[in-house]
């Protein structure tokens, strides 16, 4: 590494790529960034798209990194930390790994200094939001850089304890998925009742984006908001009615649930 590279990402997938494009966009140089990703495939991808350096396997021009985001699977952390160790110690660790605990990267970095986050794919264009949880060692100089990291994918919040994180796992990590799955529905339905495809996903993606952006602007809370377009008796109400019949609701509450009991899980198992 040059004396310009001071931050280096382990694992080069989607989640690194919307960082690295961040970090790109808002005039990092591709000489301060560093990415170890076995893939040669992704490598290529990388270098061509950011003009990154990425290597296939960790060494000592690690050392030269302040910071140090962790973008492997859960999964094959253990495996991606060993040959890092030697090299990171000092630095800042910054997780984007559902599940792996700071305690573990402590033990697999040797740095207190550890900053878990929970971003959403909506970061690979600027519209995601991440948690994130500091562990004490981790300065106010380093918070600023770790939210100068995810500024240019959108929003973070930072949240005082490190279990919260399974429940940022389970409402906004994981939740990108359920609007699409709504959004399937919708499109289902428009088609089985007349529209083309292209008509109903055009409406079901304009409905869900502009009713968000209303709730976002509004001071009222949605209950309320759903509430002055369900007239007793009118259409929206029937589907609402509908809804609540087949407990959609709780449903969908059961299901966040499940999501966090899964990131729980994948924390016990990294500890």
């Amino acid at each position: 590494m040059s004396e310009m590279q001071t931050l280096a990402f382990i694992g080069g997938g989607h989640m690194a790529s919307a960082l690295i494009g961040g970090l790109r966009r808002a005039g990092r140089p591709a000489a301060a960034i560093l990415v170890v990703e076995p893939s040669e495939d992704q490598r290529e991808r990388l270098a061509q798209a950011f003009g990154v350096v990425a290597q296939a396997a960790a060494d000592a021009r690690l050392a030269a990194a302040t910071t140090v985001v962790w973008a492997v699977k859960p999964q094959l952390f253990s495996q991606a930390a060993a040959p890092c160790a030697p090299y990171i110690g000092h630095a800042l660790q910054v997780s984007v790994m559902a599940g792996v605990r700071s305690a573990a990267l402590v033990r697999a970095s040797g740095s207190e200094c550890v900053v878990r986050s929970m971003p959403n794919t909506p970061a690979l264009i600027g519209r995601g939001i991440a948690g994130l949880y500091a562990r004490p060692a981790v300065s106010a100089a380093q918070r600023a850089e770790v939210e100068a990291l995810f500024a240019p994918t959108g929003q973070a919040l930072w949240v005082e304890r490190e279990e919260d994180l399974d429940a940022v796992t389970a409402l906004s990590g994981s939740g990108p998925a359920y609007v699409f799955y709504v959004l399937e529905a919708m499109i289902q339905a428009g088609t089985q009742m007349g529209l083309s495809s292209a008509q109903a996903r055009q409406l079901a993606l304009a409905t869900f984006d502009g009713a968000t952006a209303l709730a976002a602007q509004s001071t009222e809370t949605v209950q309320a908001l759903r509430a002055q377009v369900t007239s007793k008796g009118g259409t929206t109400h029937a589907a609402i009615a509908s809804l609540e019949a087949d407990g959609v609701g709780e449903a969908f509450v059961r299901a966040l649930r499940a999501a966090q009991q899964r990131a729980q899980e994948l924390g016990r198992a990294s500890d």
